[in-house]
């Protein structure tokens, strides 16, 4: 019979793997995802792989982001010769995401090793290199919404859009084993129904087992228009306070969100501020792959207005591609908005601008996205008095906001309007979140669907 393993982003949010097995031999990796957050939970990722990655016979990505996507690098660099099936959207952003993940992991070593050199300690190597980031990019296979693939014998897969990020995908997997058929729905990051530019997730109704990303599992969002209007709050007490407004933000999903709202309220005239500085050189790359993928944007009303451009919609936004363009932002000590990565505070030019504004009174931070534990971000959200980044310690006293309506995942009710659609109820485990959010869930599932969820343990394995 098929089997299914739990191999990462159990009872937790990052490392997203799943691997499906066949009794005729067939195996395909659902994500191959990145852990991010504690320094111990990171150090996993130097850990062996629990499969033989030359015995695969195929890869699912769901979407681009690095805990869904992140060791694809390295499981080429272990072996793996075979397909990486995604959408069309997803397979350009890979190229964006791992090519700088790649260099990220070379600079890390490089940077570890300068230490460990002063220790007499032997030297590390990257996590993987640019070359691997390269190889594995000539093994991607690209396919549309709707369009069914044969994955490995016995093993077809089908893609459908989860509303997430451009390009994310819930994987619909057909397993035929013994000769009976049996479908696994794995959800991949569904996203909030209220989100400006992407669509809805596609309801699906037939499924014997289900995986289900719960990172809000315990809460709705907050309102999506209240939201906006306290973002729209935050930029005028800034303005009054005579102070920046920092955004860390993911380069690829929440960066563009925020730039569709910032220009709204451009429209509207009440963005303060002089300039708008988009200071992540991989956001503006992802902004203008989001461009040639038009057609598969909500556009939040605008979609058969094919004139609309950022030039237009936002004509204070600036892009900072460069270290030196970077830098010259430095000198507005006010009247500044500026979105920078990395989403989670760990690393990227938001810790420059940290440095030059965490400690000022009259400024702004806004959190618009999910902080994991371990991160800076969280530590901020948490209310840390004083955090470290590159290398000094640096008081908080700038005001925090989180504005959690951002979210680009469904929040609770979403989650558990979209498992409802299954008839009859299927098998349902519960992946991708913090346990107590899991549990939260797993009670409310019950309450209003009667509905039990399973919350798999990390290496659990079941049959199909």
């Amino acid at each position: 019979m098929a089997l299914l393993s739990f191999l990462g982003a159990i009872r937790q949010v990052t490392g997203s793997c799943y691997l499906i097995e066949t009794h005729g031999g067939a195996r395909v990796l659902l994500d191959c995802g990145m852990h991010q957050g504690r320094r111990e939970e990171e150090q996993g990722n130097r850990a062996a792989f629990a499969f033989d990655p030359k015995t695969l016979d195929a890869v699912v990505v769901s979407h681009a982001h690095i805990d869904h996507s992140g060791l694809l690098p390295k499981l080429v660099a272990a072996g793996y010769r075979g397909p990486i099936h995604a959408t069309t959207a997803t397979a350009q952003l890979l190229e964006l995401m791992l090519l700088d993940s790649a260099s990220i992991q070379e600079k890390d070593a490089e940077w570890e090793n300068r230490w460990r050199a002063r220790l007499n300690k032997p030297p590390i190597k990257p996590l993987y290199t640019r070359v691997d980031s390269e190889r594995m990019l000539q093994q991607r296979q690209p396919h549309a919404y709707g369009e069914t693939f044969e994955a490995a014998p016995g093993i077809s897969v089908t893609l459908f859009d989860a509303g997430h990020i451009l390009g994310s995908a819930i994987v619909q997997v057909d397993v035929v084993d013994y000769g009976r058929p049996r479908r696994l729905v794995f959800s991949g990051d569904l996203g909030n129904h209220t989100s400006p530019l992407m669509h809805s997730p596609t309801p699906l109704h037939e499924a014997d087992v289900v995986l289900m990303e719960s990172t809000y599992g315990d809460r709705d969002h907050r309102d999506h228009e209240a939201t906006v209007e306290e973002l729209a709050e935050v930029l005028q007490q800034a303005h009054r306070d005579g102070g920046n407004v920092l955004m860390p933000s993911f380069a690829v999903g929440r960066t563009q969100d925020l730039i569709y709202y910032l220009g709204q309220l451009y429209q509207q005239g009440r963005v303060p501020q002089q300039a708008v500085f988009l200071d992540s050189p991989m956001a503006i790359s992802a902004n203008a792959i989001y461009g040639r993928f038009r057609e598969q944007l909500e556009l939040g009303g605008h979609a058969d207005d094919r004139s609309l451009r950022l030039e237009k919609w936002l004509p204070i936004l600036k892009t900072t591609p460069t270290p030196e363009e970077s830098m010259t932002i430095n000198r507005f000590k006010s009247g500044a908005v500026i979105i920078a990565g990395s989403g989670m505070c760990t690393g990227g030019r938001i810790l420059h601008h940290f440095k030059h504004n965490l400690w000022r009174e009259e400024c702004h931070v806004i959190i618009p996205g999910f902080q994991a534990r371990g991160t800076l971000g969280r530590a901020i959200v948490d209310g840390a008095k004083t955090v470290k980044l590159l290398h000094q310690r640096i008081a908080v006293n700038a005001r925090i906001h989180t504005l959690g309506g951002f979210s680009a995942h469904a929040g609770q009710t979403q989650l558990i309007e979209w498992v409802g659609n299954f008839q009859p109820k299927p098998e349902l485990y519960l992946v991708h979140g913090e346990l107590e959010k899991m549990l939260i869930l797993q009670r409310t599932l019950a309450d209003r669907l009667g509905l039990q969820a399973n919350i798999p343990e990390p290496g659990d394995r079941i049959a199909l």
